[in-house]
């Protein structure tokens, strides 16, 4: 089974940990896990991008010129796609970018993704993170003391103090234990994890 060091919020070493060998000690599948991030990321997408064609552009009832003795190539409407300001031939219109991958292959990215993780030793397990009040101040000495840097990912139980004090600063995000996701993981470049945090992912994503 796999461990890692148990940190005081203080930075002080409090012994080690064991971690669900089912989260990260899992295969790394690659090809499910860019399958798993590019499903994701389509779903974040509107789709509501939109072009008219030559029907619904506005004009274009009454022929340029007549028919014949012109000399020039008949023509039936100003709203052609040839003309300026004619309509779009194939064009974007609203559609659903929303791929459906199954349960059971996001759970393998997923573990393939904290596996990973695991291994460049991005995770760093403390006891607990818990702010008495919103003090963003104090949240970035907690980082400093476990020296957490770059994009940092905290996986917490729904601290409300944590989450208002984390939301000003840039590249930190804080994510519940049960809503983990691919894209959140792969783009940290560390994984700050609440004790308490890894009984609840254990339980939800095994």
């Amino acid at each position: 089974m796999p461990s890692t060091t148990l940190y005081s919020k203080a930075g002080k070493e409090l012994g080690k940990v064991d971690l669900p060998e089912v989260l990260f000690a899992a295969e790394i599948n690659e090809a499910v896990m860019h399958q798993a991030v590019t499903a994701q990321l389509n779903g974040r997408r509107t789709g509501t991008h939109d072009t008219k064609t030559r029907g619904e552009v506005r004009g274009g009832g009454a022929k340029p010129y007549r028919q014949k003795g012109t000399g020039r190539a008949r023509q039936g409407s100003r709203r052609a796609p040839h003309y300026a300001g004619g309509g779009v031939v194939f064009g974007p219109h609203p559609r659903s970018y929303e791929q459906r991958l199954p349960k059971r292959m996001k759970r393998i990215a997923l573990h393939g993704a904290l596996t990973s993780k695991f291994d460049d030793g991005a995770i760093r397990v403390v006891d607990e993170l818990g702010l008495d009040a919103p003090k963003t101040r104090d949240l970035v000495g907690y980082f400093e003391n476990l020296k957490a840097g770059g994009r940092i990912l905290v996986v917490a139980m729904g601290d409300t103090n944590l989450e208002l004090s984390a939301r000003n600063l840039p590249g930190v995000t804080v994510i519940r234990a049960d809503s983990l996701n691919i894209v959140d993981v792969l783009n940290a470049d560390t994984l700050l994890i609440t004790q308490v945090s890894l009984t609840t992912m254990a339980e939800v994503y095994s």
